[in-house]
């Protein structure tokens, strides 16, 4: 292996990407802004934002520039020195952990900047999780323990500041949308005079994976009740004078300040809208019409889930098996899931069954479980913490499934079949009394604009543009109402049909209109609803041109979705 790919794999570990120049440029230029501003980089690694700094500092008058920074990578460290010296500037670089540096140690800085390590939870652990959960609590910040390491390295590095001082971080844009991030949102409003955000069209880090918001906070000491956020193209397009056919930085309200912040992507007639479809109670959120769940996990799904063809195979008996939604959601692209359609599936080879013995095993199941303990299958996490390690864990059938990675949008599907769900879906199960509508005519009523749109700003973007809403986030998903959806149930059934053979040849906006016109025609005028359809083709088109690299999607599972969200196909 050579050294080249050792030391990627080590910065990856370490959380560590190396950020683009004229990235790092721009956020220099905007947080140092006098000859005399003492410059932090609480994660420096090799100086991408120090050697900028100094030559702004110099720019701006200053005969010796100094600039500070924290490393806990003790050659990169001495790399960053050499290289803050060769740009004619004086690094004071810390080879330390940054939560370990107490602001007692250093005076305040008017200006800190950086790319904080992206570590997710999984590896970020032990002494490094508990001394930047501890830094954050001292700062009044109470983090979960699902956060990222930089989440607290916004908080500690925000205690660097002087009054009136700048943060200018590059963070992921998990910032806007997930749980856990609700802290920091929170922090920012309340200890920012002005905080300001701009997103990217194209993906800025490639390598990491991950979309990125370039943070730039101003005035601590201060406060907020919004947000600021501004689109550009990608990193060429900050340079000053190159953004000038983009859209202007727009304010941003959230209604708590912890919530998220994905609906500051929407125009203010399209956030009009949606907060008219909630007040009129014609939408409502995805439970009131029941409660999502995961799917079975089942530890090995290349063991468990089978074909019918490998099960004759196997020899295994009907009574050791139980019927499932295939793994993936490809085939979960209609509005039902027909046992006609399970038989099909399972005819050209898709495992249609879950090896799930009873208690008295059949001679076909005893071996395959010997198999299974052969491969080692036993030992897999999920099937070494659970007795009897074949047994997996299931739910009822669900009423509906609900895909969750997609790459147009969620949708609803009636399980016609009565199959049980595994993990790569969830499971709606609806309230009594809403069964029989909601199996009916849910699936074809949430195929409207204004929830297709909320789809976009509830869920999270994944990198290569694949779009994912969890069982929490699809809780809050706006769907019609039940008394919508009863009072239109009628013209709903008209129109089952023709919307199926949409979807079937893959016309799914051609689908959504025919929808919008039963649901929305009679609430919004045709002004609003081009408004609504506008919002979501602009937020989706984001999502997915982030999602390409060199002109090719990237990484999108081809069970993810069908067709790509664009009125002018």
């Amino acid at each position: 292996m050579s050294s080249e790919v050792t030391d990627t794999s080590k910065r990856k570990a370490r959380g560590a990407f190396f950020t683009p120049a004229p990235v790092a440029g721009f956020m220099v230029s905007w947080a140092v802004r006098d000859s005399r501003d003492q410059v932090l980089d609480p994660s420096c690694g090799d100086a991408a934002f120090l050697v900028p700094a100094v030559r702004r500092l110099a720019e701006l008058g200053a005969t010796s520039p100094t600039v500070h920074g924290v490393e806990i990578h003790g050659q990169t460290a001495k790399q960053a020195e050499s290289l803050v010296g060769e740009a004619g500037g004086c690094g004071l670089i810390e080879t330390r952990d940054f939560f370990n540096f107490g602001t007692t140690e250093a005076g305040p800085f008017d200006a800190v900047v950086g790319n904080p390590p992206y570590i997710r939870y999984q590896g970020f652990s032990g002494t490094a999780r508990a001394a930047a959960l501890r830094a954050s609590l001292q700062a009044g910040v109470n983090l979960s323990a699902l956060s990222s390491s930089w989440a607290p390295f916004v908080v500690h590095a925000s205690r660097f500041l002087r009054p009136g001082g700048r943060l200018a971080f590059v963070l992921p844009a998990e910032l806007l949308s997930v749980n856990y991030a609700g802290p920091i949102r929170r922090f920012l409003l309340e200890n920012f005079g002005d905080v300001q955000l701009t997103l990217f069209e194209h993906q800025v880090f490639p390598e990491a994976q991950a979309d990125v918001v370039l943070l730039l906070a101003d005035r601590f000491g201060g406060h907020t009740e919004s947000a600021k956020v501004r689109q550009v193209r990608d990193e060429w397009a900050l340079q000053e004078g190159a953004a000038e056919d983009d859209d202007a930085p727009t304010a941003w309200s959230p209604h708590t300040p912890a919530e998220k912040w994905t609906d500051l992507f929407l125009s203010p007639a399209a956030a009009d809208v949606v907060s008219r479809g909630r007040d009129v109670g014609a939408f409502a959120s995805l439970d009131t019409w029941g409660r999502t769940r995961l799917g079975a996990v089942t530890g090995s799904n290349k063991y468990f889930t089978l074909s019918p063809a490998k099960v004759q195979e196997l020899g295994i008996s009907r009574r050791d098996l139980v019927r499932i939604s295939p793994p993936g959601s490809k085939h979960l692209r209609g509005l039902a899931l027909t046992s006609a359609k399970i038989a099909e599936l399972g005819e050209s080879g898709k495992a249609v069954w879950l090896f799930r013995p009873s208690s008295q095993p059949s001679p076909g199941a005893m071996a395959y479980i010997g198999h299974g303990h052969d491969l080692g299958i036993d030992q897999a996490y999920k099937c070494r913490v659970r007795t009897p390690w074949y047994q997996v864990p299931v739910l009822p059938a669900p009423d509906l499934f609900l895909t969750c990675m997609n790459a147009d949008t969620p949708r609803l599907t009636t399980n016609s079949a009565g199959v049980l769900h595994l993990n790569s879906v969830h499971g709606v199960y609806l309230e009594e009394g809403l069964q029989l509508l909601g199996r009916e005519l849910l699936p074809l009523a949430s195929l409207n604009s204004l929830t297709l749109l909320n789809a976009e700003t509830t869920g999270r973007s994944y990198g290569g543009g694949i779009l994912k809403i969890e069982p929490r986030e699809a809780d809050r998903w706006m769907m019609p109402s039940p008394q919508l959806v009863q009072r239109h149930s009628a013209e709903l059934r008209k129109i089952k049909r023709s919307v199926l053979a949409k979807l079937n040849r893959g016309k799914l906006l051609e689908a959504v209109e025919q929808v919008d016109g039963v649901l929305l025609a009679g609430l919004f005028s045709p002004e609003e609803i081009g408004a609504i359809r506008s919002a979501r083709q602009r937020i989706s088109d984001r999502r997915i041109m982030r999602g390409r690299h060199n002109g090719r999607t990237n990484g999108i599972h081809q069970d993810a979705g069908m067709e790509v969200l664009r009125s002018d196909r």
